[in-house]
């Protein structure tokens, strides 16, 4: 069972976790569990300790917040979102045992599979259930496929339950007939005949008489390592910028390994050629067996290993399976489309994975990011490792749906979030001698000192006065001081202006008289937009003499006096 914590910060997670840990002892696990994903919002810092019991519950827990995280943990914080696809590969990703967990686990999975074995029953002459652990029947290519289909199928089913539905599906060879079903494309009926007919044909027809290799390296470079084999070896499929899929006559492969010098070649153990010539051998049977299929358009987009492509599952006939089998997979290609369509979650719905390693070298290749998760792994067949899996996808940032694993939905109280504060008041300094606090040295005062006799004064030469264009205040001013009126708001064009301008003792300016509104900005003034201009073209232009805001009317310096203009207090405001 998983407990699911979630924080706005890796350190409220580690918080979480460690209140938890000492409180959750009180309650059942399906309680604490129930009320961790009902009674709290998912923030996108999270993680999920999945276990048996309190014991290995809270020791995962007590690892979360030691930041010593144990294998029962799964993390990671919630990314671009996007579309899902589910993801299925052809043969290679099977084992004896796989998925048999999982019929005890989960009435889900354990009720497809049924279905699938009625489905199979009218083609083969073995059980599926059986055959689950039977690795001597698991290496005959019409048992390991029709096998590897239906617990791909069954799987599909599991992660549908928990609230993971797909927006897409691709497959991978044979992994495209469970794909075909996933998405509506075949009935489960024509799935079955399909997986079963065809592995039969290539047991009958192709069997120890071929090879497949694997080869880490791009296919331009691979390509021309097969023209000296005049059609006997082929490209089988492309799965990644710089992995490959050779198949072929048997003696060829092995003279291609020879002289593969420093590339990296691993061989396939498979004893027939698909994706080759020699496929051509069975087209005749292909057709004839599988002429009942009748496919339907599915709902959910169908990108075709064989072309690289979306296309209608109405075309995914006999033909098709045949050209499925013949062609080469194109799944790089694939892999690309669903990129660059936005899907940004990738589920390998198989026993093992085997595609992932693939799919992330194409999103490095496209500089995008996205979450691939896989579904059991090798020896690892069980409910746990599934939900180990639902975990991974839900901490990379998908909606999962937790209810449907708490039948008894009891809530007990938890700890209350642990909110990570950060203080943003200034603190006094504690340097000696302390005389006034930082937030002192912030603070000014406002005082108004009457003149009891007003005296005539005009500036002088040395001053520059700056003002609107259009009014004249030379009676203001006084004769002798330079004036600048200014038409512009252009912060370059002014410091041009100014720059002219002999180094003046000091400059006022009475743009604030402008109290229109600004013609851009009607909550602002012409005035006050015009003193901001001027302080920065002063600085542009070097000159530092004390700068000084006139007003009239723009505030009140004693009891009843009237504000005539409101407006130009923006400019005290300014200051």
């Amino acid at each position: 069972m998983p407990w699911v914590l979630s924080a706005r910060s890796e350190a409220a997670v580690r918080d979480r976790a460690a209140a938890l840990a000492e409180s959750a002892g009180q309650h059942g696990i399906a309680e604490v569990g129930w009320s961790l994903v009902g009674t709290r919002s998912a923030f996108e810092h999270r993680a999920v300790v999945v276990g048996d019991d309190h014991g290995e519950l809270v020791a995962g827990l007590r690892g979360i917040a030691a930041g010593e995280p144990g294998p029962a943990v799964v993390s990671g914080i919630a990314g671009p979102t996007g579309e899902t696809v589910f993801v299925f590969p052809g043969q290679g990703a099977q084992w004896a045992g796989m998925a048999a967990g999982l019929l005890d686990e989960s009435p889900v999975f354990a009720e497809r599979m049924a279905d699938c074995a009625a489905a199979l029953a009218p083609h083969v002459d073995w059980s599926l259930t059986d055959v689950l652990a039977d690795a001597e029947a698991l290496e005959r290519v019409d048992v390991v496929q029709p096998v590897s289909w239906a617990v791909m199928v069954s799987l599909a089913a599991l992660w549908r339950a928990h609230g993971v539905e797909p927006d897409a599906v691709v497959g991978h060879s044979q992994g495209e007939i469970a794909a075909a079903v996933v998405a509506g494309g075949l009935s489960l009926e024509d799935g079955a005949r399909v997986a079963a007919l065809r592995s039969k044909a290539i047991a009958a027809g192709l069997a120890g008489l071929g090879g497949m290799a694997w080869i880490a390296a791009p296919e331009s470079v691979v390509t021309p390592m097969l023209e000296p084999y005049d059609g006997r070896l082929s490209l089988a499929a492309v799965n990644g910028p710089a992995s490959v899929v050779v198949s072929g006559e048997v003696e060829a492969l092995e003279a291609l390994i020879a002289g593969a010098g420093d590339l990296r070649v691993r061989r396939i153990p498979v004893d027939y050629a698909s994706h080759s010539a020699a496929v051509e051998a069975i087209e005749a049977e292909l057709r004839e067996v599988l002429a009942p299929v009748r496919p339907r358009t599915s709902a959910i987009t169908y990108v075709s290993g064989v072309t690289g492509t979306p296309v209608d599952t109405a075309t995914l006939d006999a033909g098709y399976w045949y050209r499925n089998l013949r062609q080469p997979v194109r799944f790089h290609d694939a892999t690309k489309t669903l990129i660059e369509a936005g899907h940004r979650f990738f589920v390998e719905v198989s026993p093992h994975p085997v595609l992932g390693g693939g799919i992330e070298e194409t999103l490095d290749e496209t500089a995008e990011s996205a979450a691939v998760v896989g579904t059991l792994r090798r020896n690892a067949g069980d409910l746990r490792r599934f939900l180990t899996s639902l975990s991974q996808l839900w901490a990379h940032g998908h909606d999962v749906d937790w209810p449907v694993l708490y039948p008894v939905k009891r809530t007990v109280p938890l700890p209350t979030y642990p909110f990570q504060r950060q203080r943003f008041w200034l603190e006094p300094r504690s340097a000696a001698p302390v005389v006034r606090s930082t937030v002192d040295d912030l603070r000014y005062e406002v005082r108004w000192s009457p003149v009891t006799t007003p005296r005539a004064t005009t500036l002088d030469a040395g001053w520059l006065a700056v003002v609107p264009a259009g009014p004249d205040f030379r009676d203001l001013l006084g004769p002798d001081v330079r004036v600048l009126e200014v038409s512009t708001e252009d912060r370059e064009e002014l410091a041009e202006l100014l720059a002219v301008e002999d180094n003046p003792a000091g400059v006022v300016s009475l743009l604030a008289l402008n109290d229109e509104p600004h013609a851009e900005h009607p909550v602002l003034t012409a005035g006050l937009a015009g003193n901001v201009v001027l302080t920065q073209a002063l600085a542009d232009s070097g000159i530092a003499a004390p700068l000084w805001f006139a007003t009239r009317g723009a505030v009140s310096t004693g009891p009843g006096e009237p504000l005539h203009s409101p407006a130009q207090a923006m400019a005290w405001g300014l200051g």
